[in-house]
């Protein structure tokens, strides 16, 4: 490892060999904190490369855990966090909506680092056992149309960088890497990235991938489609575009419309207003809107009118709660 940081610290990127090398040391426990907390350092302070983030992403996967789900024929939907906007969870939300409306979805998610509540969070509250076999993973997707990927449990290699990230409280290169590591390896995914240079990084990683993909990125800082301004999306089946509320046909929304809460609690609970069909306009249509991106990614030829609709009557109609307790309930 401290060759590698010699490297860094002069300034010159890893290539992808060298990238897979160094995560696979952190991810065995050949670094020790100082080293990793210094390696996590360099990547505050400069961008990272496609090679370098190629070679850590395929090193993670190389040492994740397989969830046997017997099929890649699963939709994602994640996004990179550390914008700082501490928003209720709306990935989360927008795959249950994904589920209720037929399409199987295999989340990947953690804690929250650099928010109060990330999707792990979220579902603890609810008492989702997050060491669940293949066997119950597998009997979830069949009858909830969803299981959830608890990050620490397939990527064990993380759980030598978790206690430094923690400590840190910022963002870091494993917040980049959270997204592009999904042990399901699903066919498609809508990405949500903090930065537009982050976006043109995913273009490039996912292009050879062969999944169908968006990669979106609100240009006033969010990852996802806030509905608060404008959002750029790049997508493998419609190139680049620019999304505003207007051009979506929904009414626009403001930050205040889509806070999470202060506490993991608060967030819990607003999780589950939603879902019960009590969520204010804003907090629905902005769930509806993630979720109806990511089934135009699941579904080729589907239109974004369809979409909307059917991520609606997913919400509308009690699908997506009865996705989310099926889930729960099948463990």
């Amino acid at each position: 490892m401290k060759q590698i940081l010699t490297k860094l610290f002069d300034h010159q990127p890893l290539t992808h060999a060298e990238a897979h090398a160094a995560m696979c040391q952190l991810g065995e426990g050949g670094a020790n904190p100082a080293e990793t907390a210094a390696f996590l350092a360099v990547y505050r302070m400069r961008p990272i490369t496609v090679a370098e983030l190629a070679g850590f992403r395929q090193a993670l996967l190389d040492l994740s855990r397989d969830p046997e789900l017997g099929t890649h024929d699963v939709v994602d939907i994640v996004g990179t966090g550390g914008d700082g906007k501490n928003t209720l969870n709306i990935s989360t939300l927008a795959c249950f909506i994904v589920a209720g409306a037929g399409t199987k979805v295999a989340k990947h998610g953690n804690f929250g680092v650099s928010s109060v509540s990330g999707a792990s969070n979220v579902l603890a509250h609810f008492g989702y056992n997050f060491e669940a076999s293949p066997d119950q993973l597998r009997r979830q997707l069949d009858r909830a149309g969803i299981c959830f990927l608890h990050a620490p449990a397939f990527h064990p290699a993380m759980r030598h960088a978790g206690p430094i990230r923690r400590e840190l409280g910022l963002r870091t290169f494993f917040n980049i890497l959270g997204p592009l590591v999904n042990p399901a390896r699903p066919t498609a995914q809508l990405l949500g990235v903090f930065s537009l240079e982050l976006q043109r990084l995913y273009h490039y990683l996912m292009q050879p991938t062969g999944a169908r993909y968006a990669v979106v990125h609100a240009l006033d800082g969010y990852d996802e489609l806030a509905l608060t301004g404008p959002a750029k999306v790049v997508s493998s089946f419609e190139g680049e575009r620019l999304f505003t509320a207007d051009t979506l046909g929904l009414p626009a929304c403001t930050p205040d419309d889509l806070s999470g809460g202060s506490t993991v609690t608060a967030a819990a609970e607003l999780f589950k207003h939603v879902l019960d069909g009590y969520g204010t306009e804003a907090q629905c249509n902005v769930t509806t809107a993630n979720a109806a991106l990511a089934l135009q990614c699941a579904r080729p030829g589907l239109s974004w009118d369809d979409a909307l609709a059917l991520s609606r009557e997913s919400l509308g109609s009690g699908a997506a709660k009865r996705a989310f307790e099926t889930m729960l309930a099948t463990q």
